[in-house]
């Protein structure tokens, strides 16, 4: 129990420990250990850091794990991302092996994005790939701006917070059966609040900000809401649990379970 002004410090191993028995389940029924490729390109230390997570993972299990280098993560006088397309498409057609993941960002936003529509659905342990989005709006369920679209598409107010902008999603009004075929469920339009505003309002923040400088301010939070970080850096202030009736600091393990769960 926490004790009297402190939220409950939630620990990723016993969520992750769940699939983990799943998982093992799964490959003790398997004819082999299946095989993920994963595909490094650049010289940055927290995808170099995650490649390395992912294999250490991968090992206790018992899935092969492979990691590709190309670019500047094979050699520093090479480019970022140099012979990255190419390793995409040769673990494509490679029938050994059986899921494919890169460790992003590599170029930026636009040409990463064309790149994870390279990956084959069929090998997409990350579900960047259009299909996955396609099936998101048909209620699968994703991370990202996606989930704040199924969030709207269930009746929640979303603030997605991105380095330029607020977008605020929320549920379509009712229509008639007709027009839900042709539109979404839910309406983006840009927020006029700040982030203070839209951190007072919110029960749940997710916060994902690939920097240890940045923090989440824990005066802005309102009282009783629930933290999650899903950055490799602690996104949040120290004293969080302050406001937090729930903190989950890290989910680098159940991540790694959810990709080798999609193998």
């Amino acid at each position: 129990m926490a004790s009297e002004g402190k939220g409950v410090l939630v620990k990723a191993d016993p969520i992750a420990n769940t699939f983990r028995e799943e998982i093992k389940s799964a490959l003790a029924a398997a004819p082999r250990p299946p095989k993920l490729v994963g595909i490094l390109a650049t010289a940055a230390a927290p995808s170099r850091f995650y490649a390395e997570f992912t294999k250490k993972q991968c090992d206790a299990l018992g899935v092969e794990f492979v990691l590709r280098t190309v670019g500047a993560a094979a050699d520093e006088t090479l480019a970022p991302g140099e012979g990255v397309e190419e390793a995409i498409i040769e673990a494509n057609e490679d029938d050994g092996v059986d899921g494919i993941m890169v460790y992003y960002p590599i170029f930026g936003v636009q040409q990463d994005h064309y790149l994870q529509q390279i990956v084959s659905p069929y090998k997409d342990v990350e579900g960047l790939n259009f299909k996955f989005h396609y099936n998101l709006y048909h209620k699968s369920e994703v991370v990202g701006r996606p989930l704040a679209a199924l969030l709207a598409n269930d009746g929640a107010r979303v603030f997605s917070v991105d380095i330029d902008s607020i977008q605020e999603y929320t549920k379509r009004p009712r229509q008639s059966a007709e027009q839900r075929k042709y539109h979404p469920r839910h309406v983006v339009h840009p927020s006029t609040l700040s982030l203070s505003e839209c951190l007072a309002l919110s029960d749940v923040v997710v916060s994902a900000v690939p920097s240890a400088a940045y923090k989440v301010k824990t005066s802005a939070l309102k009282d009783g809401c629930v933290c999650l970080n899903v950055a490799a850096d602690k996104n949040f202030e120290t004293d969080v649990r302050e406001k937090a009736s729930l903190y989950l600091p890290t989910i680098g393990k159940v991540t790694i379970m959810m990709l080798l769960r999609n193998l």
